[in-house]
């Protein structure tokens, strides 16, 4: 016997405290937002995206009449809008994603298929940044996660039960607590497993029956759940770290996996940095503020040099850090660095506010990376027409 559990497990805390969403794209009607709803809403330090960019998706849904999916929510082409940026009915539509649009048309179209989705690529290339805005387009609900860790158990993939309830009344679907993948498959909507190369590899590969056969079998009940139309999972992974768990070559096949790059070019990296950077400063209620970009750009070629290992004008090989130096860090660094002249400057930002997140950025291993950046700072940025200001306070920092 093949049943589907119809009931839906309530979203997280930090979703409910951001109260209802007017002018929800899934059909359902909402209440209004009261006013403790919108003062829930302006105390969660972030809200998930189907949330936060409610306005936008309700006005791709209006303006969306194209073809979708059984149980999207959007058109394939509304959700490459959603993720990329655009206009839909007046409304101007932010840019998620800032790369190549071609790997977000195919992460688009794979979620159309039966194959699911791995984004692959070194940290900070917004695997799952992309994850969560892909799933909030297409569900309208990106809280259905497994956060993939060493400690990651099957049952927190498959299904787990309430003791209590187990040994009172024995196997039952009462005693069943259903894990994110199994609440997908049962609403049509889409799994998102973080870190899967985190996952032991015994339990990645309990993924293999509900990403070829769509079926999850409860042998205990003699039952299984069957996946409902709508149903997918994208996963996130990263190489380069170290204590990774290599996937089996048949859970691989299961995916189709599309590699996210670091950006391509400075200017690219640093709008993503900026972009960020003003977002989440409004989100903290950082007072300071930037102006203009002239420090994200020093932050970014310092990264982009130390980790390609070479100068930006080709002319100098460096020595390279252990760390990735990913533009989330670059984010971090630019972050940090506006708190400390907020709290303990005068409000603008300057060298020495960005020197001890360099610093920290860069120096992972206090032995072998603090030679990198020491030879750095003596041998480019000390030589560098107006930087001697960061030159002074890196060597301070460290």
């Amino acid at each position: 016997m093949s049943t589907t559990p119809t009931t839906k497990t309530p979203k997280g805390s930090a979703k409910a405290a951001a109260g209802p969403t007017p002018g929800g794209t899934d059909g359902v009607a909402r209440a209004p937002a009261t006013e403790a709803a919108t003062a829930g809403a302006d105390a969660v330090v972030r809200r998930h995206a189907e949330d936060q960019f409610a306005h936008e998706l309700a006005a791709l849904a209006a303006a969306d009449d194209r073809p979708r999916p059984p149980m999207w929510k959007l058109s394939p082409w509304a959700v490459a809008t959603y993720v990329l940026g655009g206009t839909a009915g007046g409304v101007e539509i932010t840019a998620k994603y800032i790369g190549k649009r071609r790997l977000v048309e195919v992460a688009i179209a794979t979620l159309a298929t039966d194959r699911a989705l791995l984004l692959l690529g070194v940290p900070g290339t917004a695997k799952s940044w992309l994850s969560e805005h892909l799933t909030a387009a297409i569900s309208g609900d990106s809280t259905q996660t497994v956060q993939g860790t060493a400690g990651t158990a099957e049952e927190q993939v498959r299904y787990g039960w309430n003791y209590a309830l187990l040994l009172a009344k024995g196997p039952s679907r009462e005693a069943m607590v259903p894990s994110p993948v199994m609440r997908a498959m049962a609403a049509g909507t889409i799994a998102r497993i973080e870190e899967l190369t985190r996952i032991p590899s015994d339990v990645q590969d309990s993924l293999i029956t509900i990403l070829s056969e769509k079926t999850l079998p409860i042998p205990e009940l003699g039952d299984e759940v069957q996946a409902a139309k709508g149903f997918n999972v994208i996963a996130t992974a990263n190489n380069r770290d170290k204590g990774v768990n290599e996937l089996s070559s048949a859970l691989k096949r299961r995916f189709n996996t599309v590699v996210l790059p670091v950006p391509d070019s400075a200017e690219e990296e640093v709008a993503i940095v900026q972009k960020r950077v003003e977002a989440l400063g409004k989100s903290l209620e950082i007072p300071a503020r930037l102006a203009g970009t002239d420090e994200i750009r020093r932050v970014v070629q310092v990264f982009r040099e130390l980790r390609n290992g070479v100068t930006e004008d080709g002319k100098s090989k460096l020595k390279q850090p252990s760390g990735t130096l990913s533009t989330a860090e670059a984010i971090s660094v630019m972050n940090n660095g506006l708190a400390l002249a907020a709290h303990f400057g005068d409000g603008s930002l300057k060298a020495a506010d960005l020197a001890a997140g360099l610093v920290g950025a860069v120096v992972k291993d206090p032995v072998q990376d603090r030679v990198v950046w020491q030879e750095y700072l003596e041998t480019v940025v000390k030589e560098r027409d107006g930087w001697k200001d960061l030159y002074r306070a890196c060597r301070e920092a460290l």
